[in-house]
């Protein structure tokens, strides 16, 4: 049986935080899905800066079919598809070109473009994109900004990222156009490379607890 996949701003609003990974041994990487999921984080992004990104990506799909597993850093067409044949369900950039977009566009992938201005967030309206990765959001910097944002692109669904540590959670999801921020602290370096899944869960569960009011 064949599932709709599911749109962009439905798979941001499963989760209120979004871990960022840098995956370097694909062979962690359906134990790590499968600690997050047991965390309650059932969406995460693995950048494309690794050669064994793809691989990855593969094994955290077989490994956590109920979760929704994108591809970082895609920045070409072609970028858009490997991150399909690895079996990404959505896409993530640091920022968007005409070619990005239309490439997106014809391979119907859910994505999340990232934006730092106004007129960028312009740009990818006109492409039909109103999720949107705000980068860097710079800690707790970013929240202003968004809140300005609010009034004027009130159609827009933002996911900020960049420098975001837990103390500032709360205020980036009190905001009516953020509903998950993204964020590599929940799976520190050290307790990958140490292979502490129970560590993981911890953090997830802890990510997994900040709700939107």
């Amino acid at each position: 049986m064949t599932t709709t996949p599911r749109t962009m701003r439905a798979i941001l609003a499963r989760t209120p935080v979004m871990p960022i990974l840098t995956l370097h041994d694909a062979s962690t990487a359906g134990d790590l899905a499968q600690a997050l999921v047991k965390g309650g984080i059932h969406v995460f992004e693995v950048v494309m800066r690794t050669p064994q990104a793809v691989a990855a990506v593969q094994a955290m799909r077989e490994a956590t079919p109920e979760a929704d597993i994108g591809m970082g850093t895609l920045m070409t067409p072609e970028d858009v598809v490997r991150a399909q044949q690895a079996g990404a369900q959505f896409g993530v950039s640091p920022g968007l070109t005409p070619e990005l977009a239309q490439a997106i566009q014809a391979h119907h992938m859910p994505f999340l473009p990232g934006v730092a201005t106004a007129s960028e967030v312009m740009q990818a309206r006109a492409f039909g994109l109103k999720e949107l990765k705000y980068f860097p959001a710079q800690g707790p910097v970013g929240a202003a900004w968004l809140k300005d944002m609010s009034q004027v692109f009130p159609d827009v669904l933002f996911c900020p990222t960049g420098g975001i540590r837990p103390a500032h959670i709360p205020d980036y999801l009190a905001l009516p156009n953020c509903c998950t921020v993204g964020g590599s602290w929940v799976v520190p370096t050290d307790l990958l490379n140490d292979r502490d899944w129970a560590g993981i869960t911890a953090l997830a569960q802890q990510a997994s607890r900040f709700q939107t009011p």
